[in-house]
């Protein structure tokens, strides 16, 4: 049986169009699809096995049909193999009439009268091929000039403010959910009751042992009061806990072990215990610290702001 492609090719060539199919309608994340799920690898080579055994088949039993026929039927077999195929015959004709060059037999009609040392000059057309390409550059040169200089079409620059746009959309909707994308520049006060939670636990397993379970301090200082060393509020409060307290005195640094998200939740459950009462609250250390940002109402009566330019102080 006469095959236009031979087994060599069409073998890898249905494997790797099934595998395409796989990885195109299995969800795997970020790795392919075999590698997410073993059972995938396992089918794919089921069925390169099939193939191949299909193929093999299929090969035998066309020997095995050769063989019964008789010496004449062996022959015009053996004819009909080595004829070209119609397709590749109507590829080669096409192609040929894509040069537009005259045969061999024909050249001497379009022989020039040059001649330089034997070698004579002919006089070819240009291929069809490059006359297509430069009508169709004139098409849509007249296409281009219409849509963009005549109707003021959107250009380069405006559909790349458009994609600048639409790109700063995708990211404030991926950070949503990209929570580890946080730091000091982006964190705020989570209220999530999960995310307290969490946060819990995290200070329950890691902080305890220097704050107390009640904030009120022990080695560490006591959180429940309005004095912080380091500043208070969400942000100095998650750079405290991620880069550390102060040199050789101060708290490690808890970015190696947690992730920002569990940072924001540790440091958002530690801003509730302001205004707590811890059973052994420690002595306050450091400076009442003021947001500058708050309402006056919410500054603290005992603490007055002094502000020189960007400066703030604070005065007992």
């Amino acid at each position: 049986m006469r095959q236009l492609i031979p087994s060599w090719i069409r073998v890898p060539l249905v494997f790797f169009i099934i595998f395409g199919l796989v990885e195109y309608f299995i969800e795997s994340g970020d790795q392919p699809a075999f590698m997410e799920q073993p059972v995938i690898l396992l089918f794919l080579v089921l069925v390169l096995i099939i193939l191949i055994a299909v193929e093999a088949i299929v090969s035998s039993m066309d020997n095995i049909l050769y063989q019964s026929l008789d010496a004449e039927a062996k022959a015009r077999y053996d004819a009909q193999q080595s004829e070209t195929p119609r397709f590749i015959v109507w590829i080669q004709e096409t192609y040929k009439k894509l040069l537009g060059q005259k045969p061999v037999e024909e050249e001497h009609e379009i022989i020039l009268d040059h001649n330089y040392d034997g070698i004579r000059e002919l006089d070819n057309s240009l291929p069809p091929w490059w006359l297509y390409g430069f009508y169709a550059t004139i098409i849509f040169a007249a296409v281009y000039l219409v849509r963009f200089h005549i109707f003021n079409g959107e250009n380069q620059y405006q559909e790349l403010e458009a994609e600048y746009a639409q790109a700063k959309i995708e990211i404030e909707e991926y950070k949503k959910t990209a929570k580890d994308l946080v730091d000091i520049n982006t964190v705020t006060v989570l209220t999530d009751a999960a995310d307290l939670k969490a946060g819990q636990a995290i200070f329950e397993e890691n902080c305890v042992a220097c704050h107390m379970a009640d904030g009120g301090g022990g080695i560490g200082p006591n959180l429940t009061d309005e004095y912080w060393i380091l500043g208070g509020g969400i942000k100095n409060v998650f750079q405290t806990v991620s880069e550390g307290g102060r040199n050789g005195k101060g708290m490690i640094a808890w970015k190696q072990s947690l992730k920002p998200s569990e940072i924001a939740q540790v440091s958002s459950y530690v801003l509730q215990f302001q205004g707590t009462t811890p059973a052994k609250p420690k002595d306050s250390e450091g400076e009442i610290w003021v947001d500058e940002n708050a309402p006056a109402e919410d500054i603290p009566t005992e603490a007055m702001e002094v502000k020189t330019d960007s400066i703030i102080t604070i005065e007992n």
